[in-house]
């Protein structure tokens, strides 16, 4: 089928739930993708923040493969090796004694939700059942991952929401410390807003916050779903800040490209769920463990990629702001930890995607629109960025003519 039939059908045959742009991808390496014309587009939005790797990357591709011929699914009232393989490096690798898998960050932190309330529930009585959220946060689109999401722009039509919800500024930590009541459960947030802009908080925000937990002794989420494995320049964003959460979601990179979500938390808190308080059908699915196992090895061996994140980000934050040095007017800030970075304009970003599209470079936005996203695979090398760089500065002379 043509580009045209393609995208043609597709309107018409799918639930109008994304504004797609007019593009049909065929494949993928490396930092590269092609559409189905065979142009050859640089991606810096690597499925939002997904294919930390890059794509088909040579390890997770046969790692896949061999799994695929051996065992593809089978139930949880099972036990599988590549299950048990990947819950090592997780828990080797992290403040957490237990992990429950599952398929994607909204399901991560809606299981997130419920562990935390059945387990101040079950120590303090039913009265705990109270969150503390950020505004501009975003949890995922189930209803209790949507209910702690602080942008109403995503919750307009699905009311009434969950109860029990309490929202605050984020990088504020007076404000949670005066949001607590007898009836709080746990604060959820963010180590970085990515959704929401890029917001980096200041390096003592979370230690306060997780300060105030213990004072008030009440838990803390952290949704490392878009920050996790390596995106920051660490394996979790909560190493830069000297904390650690009682809970914690990933997804996204998690799998290299594989869908699939983990809750990780401390063998007290675990043990408040039990034989059916909680399941998922395709959580810890053999095919998509093994190929987390094949990232995560990957991401870790000898500490060279997470080094190399860092480093690379200074180069690329470095010319970033060479391009707003040549529009000051235009471009109010440049902000991020690794390679999750923002450039907020002071239009809306959309045009400047679009054109970049259209020159060979896929990349998104965030926030209200005005923030231009970057997350693209930790592989990237400065050639690439180079290149990125040369087609953001003819996309910004195009559209601000």
């Amino acid at each position: 089928m043509e580009e045209k039939e393609i995208i043609k059908l597709s309107e018409k045959l799918f639930i109008p739930t994304y504004s797609r742009y007019p593009l049909v991808l065929r494949k993928g390496r490396g930092v590269k993708v092609w559409d189905i014309n065979g142009k050859e587009y640089l991606d810096f939005l690597a499925g939002i923040a997904v294919n930390v790797l890059g794509h088909c990357p040579r390890k997770v591709v046969l790692a896949v493969q061999k799994q695929v011929q051996r065992l593809i699914h089978v139930s949880n009232l099972y036990y599988t090796e590549p299950q048990l393989a990947l819950a090592q490096i997780l828990i080797k690798n992290s403040f957490a004694d237990r992990v429950f898998f599952c398929n994607s960050g909204a399901e991560a932190n809606e299981g997130a939700l419920k562990l935390a309330r059945i387990y101040m529930k079950t120590k303090y009585g039913k009265e705990r059942y109270e969150f503390i959220s950020a505004y501009n946060s975003f949890h995922g689109r189930t209803f209790g991952s949507l209910s702690v999401t602080g942008q109403e722009k995503y919750h307009h039509g699905f009311e009434p929401l969950l109860k029990g919800i309490k929202f605050v500024p984020f990088n504020d930590p007076d404000a949670i410390a005066n949001a607590v009541t007898e009836k709080t459960c746990a604060v959820i947030l963010e180590p970085i807003q990515a959704e929401g802009g890029i917001n980096v908080p200041d390096k003592n925000y979370l230690p306060k916050v997780r300060e105030i937990c213990d004072k008030k002794g009440i838990l803390l989420i952290l949704d490392e779903v878009q920050t996790g494995i390596g995106r920051t320049g660490k394996l979790f964003a909560y190493e830069h800040f000297g904390i650690e959460p009682d809970i914690m979601t990933l997804a996204k990179g998690l799998g290299g490209g594989i869908p699939i979500g983990a809750i990780l938390t401390k063998e007290e808190i675990a043990s408040a769920f039990t034989p059916k308080t909680h399941a998922s059908t395709f959580g810890g699915n053999p095919v998509a463990c093994a190929s987390a196992v094949a990232t995560l090895e990957t991401v870790l061996e000898d500490g060279y990629l997470l080094d190399y994140c860092q480093r690379i980000s200074k180069y690329f934050i470095k010319k970033l702001n060479s391009i707003k040095d040549k529009y000051p007017e235009k471009i109010k800030e440049i902000r991020g930890m690794g390679l999750l970075i923002g450039v907020e304009l002071t239009f809306n970003a959309i045009e400047i995607v679009k054109k970049c599209m259209e020159k060979g470079l896929l990349i998104g936005t965030a926030g209200d629109g005005s923030v231009i996203r970057f997350t693209p695979p930790l592989i990237i090398e400065k050639e690439n960025i180079d290149e990125a760089i040369s087609i953001l500065d003819k996309a910004l002379k195009e559209v601000l003519v």
